[in-house]
């Protein structure tokens, strides 16, 4: 690491068992990178020193597995079935009960694993370390874990050795939902051919294929040498020094340890003299209304240097965004463009988390035989590049970019603290510097001068692409016929095991699957673990302070938060009244808006402007349920953006001309836009699958909930399909601009309603922001006739399969319930974990083998839901969400659950953002009435939830005869269960 120029005893101090190693100062992000060395094992150990109380610990392991089997994995979730000092079966989900986390989870990536977790509470920070050092480094690793978390073979009736084989696991299952997404297919195919020899050419997460080759003892042996403190990466953040850190890591774990000589890395990869040229094939199961026209993958990719050089990740980083940022820039132009497929590829960009970086272009929705032709437009915009270069103004935008994702303040996804973690991840990884990583004002300033030459672009396009031979081009192609012969692969494999089976081999079957149903049925004393109680939570909300102002004539508010150098504008425009058909293009209306042209300036002016100063525009609808009854609505449009402050004065120029002088008569553009939004939606299910189950069963409950389906739904889906199909059908060029003409007129209704504003900034500089945007926008003219928008009330039962390209299922159940003032609601929305940590875990991800599944209270749609996620089982899950209920009812249970329920609830209304983001958040609450006192008011009667109320809203409002059910599956799975009395609905 390179140091400031400070004498040794200046370094921060570190435990005895670590040494100091060097420090750096990064005043654009407000921290202290510490680098220190534990001295007997030698795991390294960043701490990012800041005085945010949010503090962040990941511990890193570098896992490089040579198979698919996808031990890594399966390690990551074995881990935490347990351990040395918290021997109970499942600590990982039962801390989660027990804490007050802003996060928990564990990664698998292709050649790490990662257990991070973040707490505002010192007491819950300390108890979740506690456990997480004892899980990484003295795990039981328990073989009835690895049957469950992994994968088992067990009889289809457990205790019936004349029934068939099948395999089960949580692994094997969620590998099966994330190989049925064709973009995860197209990465897994393309890594086998462009990393031919190191670990990336396998699939790290597991092929299922391959699953059930791993052996119990290969997994222990994998832990043994990869989970070592001689190959662990301690990296930490927030107000809590490194020497308090590193005396609980000496105590709890490293003492206990020698130094392995082991050396785990990622080595050079061989090297193609040619490129390579492959075709392949993904499975696609044709529904009723769907072929496979348009659904090929074309990608081109190179393999590039190693990312631990800073020098050449930035450059390439620079290329890939020259060549790809925004519809101006030259590659994503002629893929947008083209007629050869429907959209730019979703790998387009530049992986650089692998040791050795690649460069990915292509296209979807294309026909195998472009694949020449394809590669060949990709090869001529290169060429075009390397012969006339870029305009400057063009690089200087990718560098305004580069400093705006430096400076602002994240948070609002991950914590910010563990974004920085994970930005410097990589490297510390790969024994190089992370800190350079996240110090990149310097390297921006080296780039700046760089981009002076006019050949520089030139250059770097010949040396990393044009004359790079490790090159590959792969066609993806559907095969209508890959699943089924997949699943009888899959049965002769079982039926072959179950022919070779002597009686004692299936007794042992039988015991197994016995011996895991016991140990599911385990009752462990939760008080092994620490915990948090409600005597910790805090008394009151954290809700930054609005200051209300009157902008250019209108009621308006501002935030003074620490942005570190960025403003944010929202322009918050009253939704009038619209037809039930206009409704339907809001979400399109949304996305073409900022991308359009404005004046006399097309979309690539329009483009290369927002870039140019701004961090991007962007606008959506928000639509929500009155607090005290989700049949009436409040609806608003939203326009927002955010800058440097330096350009403030150009982003409220740019906002303002893209509202007032936007472009509806770019026909071609628009067909682009929502074929690239087809793409994104159709791609959507085997990621967000229990999402869209659970807004369709919703769907009839409310206004807001029918409209949420129809937004960003699975009827969504549909209607773009529908959409995109009639715009490039015979009656093409008359149905966009049908579309076109519609969208004009939503946006002529939408400009004459009555807006306000909010500007987000550090307090000192909100005076002159204000003084400029009201420069830009002055007052608007009252509105005159304005009819308020408003929704017809909806109350009805859905009964719903959705038939989709998956191997697994989705299972959803709603019931209509309460809004948020109700005074039942507190209860609903703490039922909602306590069925969840109680009975819908066990029965549904670790008995049924699903990825995950839960409850949750919606108060906003006033529905109470159930979903299962990547789900082997359908009818199965569905009597386990009914089982549930009859299981609060009739049981009994422990004030501790309810505590830990109430405790889950109130982390999630505590869970800090980023400093815009809480802003936003606010402003956004008090626009729907959500006002401080109405929030408070609902975690007051949270905190007060009693084990009777649980009973009570139970019995009141989970009635079986008002549910409704959504799932979403595959042809082959109707064809085996039925259609279960549901609408049948091909998407």
């Amino acid at each position: 690491m390179q140091t400031n120029q400070k004498p040794a005893t200046e370094l921060m101090k570190c435990h005895d068992a670590f040494e100091s190693l060097g420090q750096r100062r990064i005043d654009s992000l407000n921290i202290t990178v510490e680098e220190y060395r534990h001295k007997k094992t030698g795991a390294l150990h960043y701490h990012l020193a800041s005085e945010n109380a949010e503090n962040v610990f990941l511990v890193g392991f570098r896992t490089v597995p040579m198979d698919s089997t996808g031990v890594a994995h399966i390690l990551e979730h074995t881990a935490l079935c347990g351990s040395k000092h918290y021997p109970v079966r499942d600590p990982f989900f039962m801390m989660i009960r027990r804490s007050l986390n802003t996060f928990m989870n564990a990664f698998t990536s292709s050649d790490w694993t990662a257990y991070p977790f973040a707490s505002k509470n010192k007491k819950d920070f300390k108890n979740l370390l506690d456990v997480y050092l004892d899980a990484v480094f003295f795990t039981r690793l328990d073989e009835l874990d690895f049957l469950q978390e992994g994968h088992r073979v067990e009889f289809a009736k457990p205790d019936n050795a004349e029934s068939d084989l099948i395999f089960k696991g949580v692994v094997f299952n969620e590998m099966k939902g994330a190989m049925s997404s064709p973009v995860s297919v197209l990465w897994q195919t393309l890594s086998k051919y462009l990393y031919p020899s190191t670990t990336y050419h396998f699939n790290s997460g597991g092929e299922p294929a391959d699953i059930p080759d791993l052996t119990y003892q290969q997994l222990k042996d994998f832990h043994k040498t990869h989970y070592h403190p001689s190959n662990a990466v301690f990296m930490t953040f927030g107000d809590i020094t490194a020497a308090e850190h590193q005396a609980v890591f000496e105590e709890k774990a490293l003492a206990e340890f020698d130094k392995l000589d082991v050396h785990i890395a990622v080595n050079p990869e061989k090297r193609y003299l040619a490129p390579v040229s492959v075709e392949e094939a993904y499975a696609f199961d044709l529904t009723a209304d769907e072929d496979t026209e348009q659904k090929t993958h074309h990608v081109v990719s190179w393999l590039l240097g190693p990312c631990t050089s800073l020098d050449e990740m930035m450059k390439a980083n620079l290329l890939s965004q020259v060549l790809l940022d925004n519809s101006s820039s030259p590659l994503r132009y002629a893929l947008e463009k083209t007629e050869l497929g429907t959209a730019p590829s979703p790998l387009c960009g530049l992986e650089d988390s692998n040791y050795e970086m690649c460069f990915v272009c292509g296209l979807e929705g294309s026909e195998v035989e472009h694949a020449v032709e394809v590669e060949k437009l990709v090869l001529g915009v290169l060429e075009d590049v390397a012969e006339n270069g870029v305009a400057h103004d063009k690089l200087e935008s990718v560098l305004h970019q580069l400093e705006i994702s430096q400076r602002e303040i994240g948070g609002d996804g991950y914590p910010y603290g563990l974004q920085l973690i994970l930005g410097g991840l990589t490297a510390a990884i790969h024994r190089s510097d992370p800190t350079a990583l996240l110090d990149l004002d310097p390297v921006i300033e080296s780039l700046r001068e760089d981009i002076k030459d006019p050949e520089f672009i030139k250059q770097l396009v010949k040396k990393y692409l044009l004359d790079n031979p490790h090159r590959v081009r792969l066609t993806l192609r559907p095969d209508t016929q890959l699943s089924q012969r997949k699943e009888q692969a899959e049965k002769h494999r079982l039926a072959t095991m179950k022919a070779a089976m002597s009686e004692q081999d299936k007794l042992l079957v039988i015991k197994r699957a016995a011996d895991l149903a016991q140990r599911q049925a385990q009752v462990d004393d939760p008080e092994i673990l620490p915990k948090v109680g409600l005597e910790d939570v805090p008394a009151e909300l954290s809700i930054p302070e609005s200051l209300p102002r009157k902008i250019s004539g209108a009621d308006s508010t501002l935030y003074a938060q620490g942005t570190n150098g960025l403003v944010y504008h929202e322009i918050a425009i009253d939704m009038p009244a619209l037809t039930d058909a206009q409704l339907d293009l809001i979400p399109y209306y949304s996305s073409c808006l900022t991308e359009l042209g404005c004046g006399d300036n097309d979309y690539l002016k329009m483009q290369e402007r927002q870039s140019s100063v701004s961090g991007g525009i962007h606008s959506q609808s928000s639509i929500l349920g009155h607090t005290d009854n989700v049949q009436a609505a409040n609806a608003y449009y939203l326009f927002m953006g955010k800058a440097l402050n330096r350009n403030n004065g150009e982003l409220a120029g740019l906002m303002h001309e893209t509202i007032h002088s936007v472009r509806f008569d770019e026909h071609d553009r628009i067909e682009e836009l929502i074929s690239q939004q087809r793409a994104r939606r159709e791609r959507s299910v085997t990621g967000n699958g229990h999402v869209l189950a659970m807004t369709a069963a919703a769907s009839g409950l409310s206004p807001v909930a029918a409209l949420s389906h129809r937004f960003g739904g699975l009827e969504a889906i549909r209607y773009i399909k529908r959409l995109d199909d009639a715009n490039t059908g015979e009656n093409g060029k008359n149905a966009i601009a049908e579309f076109a003409s519609s969208l004009s007129e939503i946006h002529q209704q939408i400009i004459a309603s009555p807006q306000r504003y909010m500007l987000t900034a550090e307090g000192d500089k909100l005076d002159s922001l204000v003084s400029e945007f009201e420069i830009i926008w002055t007052p608007e003219s009252a509105a005159t006739s304005f009819k308020p928008f408003a929704l017809a009330e909806k109350h009805q039962q859905t009964r719903q399969m959705w038939i989709a390209n998956t191997q697994v299922n989705f299972c959803a159940r709603a019931y209509p319930t309460v809004p948020m003032e109700h005074e039942d609601a507190a209860a609903l929305a703490v039922l909602g974990g306590f069925l969840r940590n109680g009975y819908l875990h066990t029965s549904i991800r670790e008995k049924g083998g699903a990825y995950g599944g839960g409850a949750s209270h919606d108060s906003n749609i006033a529905a109470f839901k159930f979903y299962s996620y990547r789900d082997p089982r359908l009818t199965e899950t569905l009597d386990d969400f009914d089982r549930s209920i009859d299981w609060m009812l009739n049981n009994k249970h422990e004030w501790r659950q309810v505590e830990e329920a109430i405790l889950g609830v109130i982390g999630t209304m505590d869970k800090p953002g980023s400093p815009s983001g809480e802003a936003r958040h606010d402003f956004h609450n008090n626009l729907h009435g959500r006002t401080r006192e109405k929030l408070q008011a609902a975690r007051q009667r949270v905190l007060a939830v009693t084990l009777d109320d649980l009973k009570r809203v139970t019995e009141t409002y989970l009635q079986t005869d008002r549910a409704s059910t959504a799932v979403i599956t595959s042809s082959a799975t109707r064809e085996q269960v039925g259609d279960l009395g549901l609408e049948v609905i091909n998407l």
